[in-house]
């Protein structure tokens, strides 16, 4: 009766009980929405939200012009060059991933994913019926992705999916690396589906990182969205930047506004207000990455003269800590939720390989995670 495409075991986990079971009073180092870690509201930034050409429909299925224009010129800034016409918008970058599947697989075909990574993209796949393969990133080489296309050719797979910079491992597609991965994708016939949602957020001062909208070897899609950007995910909407040989990126775009033409779900305030929330969303950018490179030097200093150390993240909102396992990860987070009342995310939940890796989110208030991570060391201290 139902699909087999969505799981029949819907239980939460027994660390989803048990945060629900602690009540309130625990220190958070998981949170990860930027509307609820106490950064300022923006509500003037949400003003411009009220444009009263948000009240006459008129869809485009790529997006109102204006809005893809927008997102040109934050490329523009880059010194990247993309045309508004190579701009897909869409409600948010999940719903990118849904329009791409569809775009470039048929049923039972294959996309790789990275591992380790944001455990999102097997249940997407599946909604699409659509295989994910794990693609191990290499932890002997800050997680650089390499691809073999033997394997890629056996699983039958048709894309690439890479995330630059990483969640929650932190780290970015160097230009060599980035080089060596277009390359092999275009002689293999591969499309790369590069999700840059966290590009904006180098960790280290004077760090900046190069987007793949400026490759062009392969056929390339390229994500982005204000729920990382400026830090709202509410406002629902994110892009695909369509680059790469322009026969193969002129067929993906007719493709995809067929795709974007069935479902029409970008809201049309938003699209209207686009360009003053890239604008004026700078500052609210600014403090959250000012908040994250705080966070990672307190955490690095905690760390010194510990059993704990840091795997010090390029860039993104997390950062990923190892202690000595002498119990599995699952259940040193529960004992420290129960005894500490301290909530982290176990590595398994990321597909790290081997055990003794916990995550914690740089986006926690910074009184919160500073005796969040004092408890924490705490309860790994011999």
């Amino acid at each position: 009766m139902f699909s087999r495409r969505i799981p029949s075991d819907l239980e939460p986990n027994a660390l989803a009980r048990a945060r629900e079971a602690a009540g309130p009073g625990v220190l958070d180092l998981t949170i990860s929405n930027p509307t609820a870690c106490g950064l300022d509201d923006d509500a003037g930034l949400l003003a411009s939200l009220a444009d009263p050409r948000g009240a006459r429909y008129a869809p485009h299925p790529l997006g109102l012009r204006s809005a893809r224009e927008a997102i040109a010129a934050t490329y523009a800034e880059r010194g990247v060059a993309v045309e508004p016409g190579r701009i897909v918008l869409t409600a948010s970058s999940s719903e990118a991933y849904g329009f791409l599947f569809r775009t470039l697989c048929d049923a039972d075909d294959a996309v790789l994913v990275p591992i380790p990574s944001y455990p999102l993209f097997e249940h997407l796949a599946a909604l699409d019926a659509v295989r994910a393969v794990p693609w191990p990133l290499d932890p002997h080489a800050d997680w650089r992705p390499r691809l073999d296309p033997d394997a890629a050719r056996r699983e039958r797979a048709r894309a690439v999916v890479v995330v630059h910079p990483n969640n929650p491992t932190g780290s970015a597609v160097c230009a060599e690396a980035a080089d060596a991965l277009a390359r092999g994708c275009a002689d293999a016939g591969l499309a790369l589906v590069v999700d840059e949602v966290f590009l904006d957020y180098p960790l280290a001062e004077g760090e900046r990182f190069d987007t793949f909208a400026a490759r062009n070897r392969a056929l390339t899609f390229t994500l982005g969205g204000l729920s990382k950007s400026v830090g709202l995910p509410q406002l629902k909407l994110g892009w695909i930047v369509v680059g790469g040989p322009p026969p193969l990126a002129d067929e993906a775009v007719r493709r995809l506004e067929f795709v974007a033409d069935s479902y029409l779900s970008v809201g049309t305030p938003v699209q209207w207000a686009l360009s003053t929330l890239l604008r004026e969303g700078r500052r609210r950018r600014e403090a959250i990455l000012a908040r994250c490179r705080r966070n990672l030097a307190a955490l690095a200093m905690a760390c010194v003269g510990t059993p704990v150390s840091l795997e010090r993240p390029a860039g993104g909102w997390s950062a990923v800590l190892r202690y000595p396992a002498v119990e599995d990860e699952e259940a040193f987070a529960l004992g420290l939720l129960e005894r500490a009342r301290v909530a982290v995310q176990p590595g398994y939940f990321f597909d790290f390989p081997g055990r003794g890796r916990i995550v914690v989110s740089l986006l926690t208030p910074e009184a919160d995670f500073d005796e969040g991570i004092t408890r924490l060391l705490r309860e790994v201290e011999p």
